[in-house]
Order: structure tokens, then sequence, then C-alpha cells
């Protein structure tokens, strides 16, 4: 399953930017694999952690072999110690057992947090232990797919808009600047960022200045 967007999501963004148009059109349609079930989302970004894709994959397999489905009843007859046999740290076991533990007893309903505002689901999903605000963005978008979503914190969308409208840097207010403009498809626009950044259109660059020795950016 992919992230959903069409005809309605691009126009308006064409409309909206003449630089943000001719990428949409050089690139064409992006698939973006989602997963819905909220509960293995949010148990996968933990395990990914700091850790490359492939490593994360690798664990995440391991993970579905042993315990069939992820669920919060299978994670806690399970328990650390197994958990950390599949490749990750003691203290990702730790924090993806207590979220199961929050999600068994009721102290955590997921139902109410896909109901919730974005502002409230990403409070909510970052009060988790190992989850951060931009993890908690990244679980909107890749998960509940909230169609607004663009993370300040993100990297690659800072590069991106370096590398589309030639900024040498990317403070808080320039990124509001460009989130009100993208507004309500900003989750689109932040597909195609990170396309950018990763090289999709090889002529554009990094605007960036390069440190110089001893210094860092």
């Amino acid at each position: 399953m992919y992230f959903e967007y069409g005809e309605t999501e691009l126009s308006y963004l064409r409309q909206k930017d003449k630089r943000l148009c001719a990428v949409i059109d050089r690139i064409g349609h992006i698939d973006r694999t989602v997963d819905t079930d909220l509960f293995s989302s949010v148990v996968h970004h933990i395990v990914g952690q700091q850790i490359s894709t492939k490593a994360q994959a690798t664990v995440w397999g391991r993970m579905q072999d042993a315990l069939g489905e992820v669920n919060a009843e299978t994670i806690l007859a399970a328990g650390v110690p197994k958990l950390q046999s599949l490749g990750m740290t003691f203290r990702k076991a730790e924090y993806i057992t207590d979220f199961a533990d929050k999600v068994h007893t009721g102290a955590f309903d997921l139902g109410a947090v896909e109901r919730m505002s974005d502002e409230d689901a990403i409070r909510a999903l970052s009060a988790l232990k190992g989850i951060g605000v931009w993890t908690a963005e990244m679980i909107l978008l890749f998960c509940m797919q909230r169609p607004d979503i663009f993370s300040y914190d993100d990297l690659a969308i800072q590069r991106g808009l370096r590398m589309v409208y030639h900024h040498r840097k990317i403070d808080r207010k320039l990124f509001e600047k460009y989130r009100r403009r993208f507004h309500p498809y900003c989750s689109v626009t932040s597909l195609y960022l990170w396309a950018v950044a990763g090289g999709a259109i090889p002529e554009m660059r990094d605007y960036q200045p390069r440190a110089t020795k001893g210094e860092k950016q």
C-alpha cells in the first residue's frame, strides 16, 4: 500500500509554486509504502532508530518470524531478553515492551490517537519512551497518512528545500514560510523534497556552504 495522493494535491501545489511544479513534472508520481497498523508502525520506527534501513529490515524480519503477528500480546509474551536476541538493543526492547504494556492495559489508546488532530497525535506519540517529535511526525505521515506533515527536524527535507530554492540555510522562520505555502498538502511536498535530496534530479545541488577544515556545519 502506498501513500495516497493524486491530481487534487498536485494541481494545488503546481499552482502555488513554479519550482515545485517543475520538480513534480520531472519526477512524476512517487510511490511510498505505508503501514496502516499504528501499533506495528510505532514498533517498526523504534526498531529503526539510529540504524541503517537494511539493518532495520533485518531485525523487523526476525521479529515477524519469531512472533508471527507483531502486537501487544506477542511482544509481552516474548519479553525483553527475547526481543534483544533478535538484534535490537536492550533499551529498544524495553521501549517496545513498555509501549506494548501501555496498549495492553489501555493506558495508551491507539484508536483515540488516530482520531486526534495532528498536534495532539504528535504530542501523544512523542510522550512514549523512544518516540521523539520527528518519529511521531513520520508515523503520522507513513502510517496514518495525514496530508499536512512537514518536519523541520528532518535534515533531508531541509536539504531538499536548499536544493530546489537555492538557499544556503533553512532556519525556522524560512521553513514556516514554506509550510504555509504548501499547506494543506505538506506531506506530498515532503515526498518530492525527499526525492530531490536523494538525487532524483542529478543536476540539482545543495547550496549549503561547505565547512572549512576544523569547522562544524
